[in-house]
């Protein structure tokens, strides 16, 4: 059994012990060790601290729906205002300008829907810590529609006169259909899409207009899957009707009255004797006049109501 003396002996050496320990703690490299602590007394007060928690009522943030590729959908209302809280730093740093409002309809079945608007249904890129407490509206109605395709013509839009003298005598796109894609109900209803203007001020003689774009009017719920086309125009001098008293071939006591219609300065130089006309039997007996014109007329000169004359 340890005598006294060997407890007191012990019992300083326990003492030497710990006014060592502290004054390595204390004492030693005190300057360093009090930096030590004011800079985490202050990482404290930064992040916890400081902190003021706030309320902050957010109006007019656009609703953007999110959805299939292979539907359409229109809702009755664009924006929502939204009630949030959390540390008011935070707060204060959102960017107002990108803030937008994702609401995911993938799994809402077509129809007219109601669906409500919540923190669950609604995203918004907000710092952590940051949370929605209330939406307005808390619902809206959405329609949701599936999408079709279909072919419609193109019907071009010209602007401008062709030179004095002249006009157009026909018209052709290529292609002369374009597919469209967009709600069933608006596609079913679409009839034609027009070509931008196309200027044909002092145009004399044929030409294409390659690459136009097609236009729709309800261009942001319709998309046009071609949206290039060429018109190819036909433009020649003004055209005429005259008439012409023609022998009929191998009996010269008859004559037919032809009509034709073509170019002016054709048909005005254009003689009797050089258009040919024969009489045709067709299947109920019945004579008609078949009439021929010289070869360089072809193509260009059209022929109207011939009639045996009286």
């Amino acid at each position: 059994m340890p005598s006294r003396t060997e407890k007191l002996i012990e019992g300083r050496q326990v003492g030497l012990f710990i006014k060592n320990i502290l004054r390595k703690v204390f004492l030693e490299d005190w300057v360093m060790k009090l930096m030590a602590l004011i800079i985490t007394f202050a990482l404290w007060m930064g992040v916890t601290g400081l902190s003021q928690p706030a309320v902050q009522r957010m109006n007019g943030i656009p609703l953007d729906p999110r959805y299939s590729e292979n539907v359409d959908v229109s809702t009755t209302v664009d924006e929502v205002n939204i009630v949030i809280s959390g540390d008011r730093r935070k707060i204060d740093q959102i960017e107002r300008s990108g803030l937008v409002a994702s609401l995911d309809l993938t799994n809402v079945p077509p129809g007219d829907r109601v669906v409500q608007l919540t923190p669950d249904t609604i995203s918004l890129p907000l710092p952590n810590g940051i949370k929605i407490d209330e939406i307005t509206p808390r619902q809206i109605t959405v329609k949701i529609e599936p999408l079709e395709v279909k072919e419609v013509p193109v019907n071009p839009v010209t602007a401008g006169q062709v030179a004095e003298g002249y006009e157009v005598y026909g018209q052709s796109v290529n292609p002369p259909k374009v597919p469209v894609r967009g709600a069933a109900n608006l596609v079913r209803a679409l009839a034609m899409v027009t070509t931008e203007k196309i200027d044909l001020t002092g145009k004399k003689a044929d030409f294409t207009a390659g690459q136009i774009p097609v236009t729709l009017s309800n261009a942001a719920k319709i998309t046009p899957l071609v949206s290039l086309v060429d018109v190819a125009f036909t433009i020649g001098e003004k055209r005429i009707e005259k008439a012409f008293s023609v022998p009929v071939a191998d009996d010269t006591k008859r004559k037919v009255n032809v009509v034709l219609y073509g170019g002016k300065s054709l048909l005005e130089h254009l003689k009797p004797e050089e258009i040919s006309v024969e009489m045709i039997k067709d299947a109920n007996g019945t004579e008609r006049p078949s009439v021929t014109l010289p070869s360089s007329l072809a193509d260009k000169v059209e022929i109207r109501r011939p009639r045996t004359e009286r």
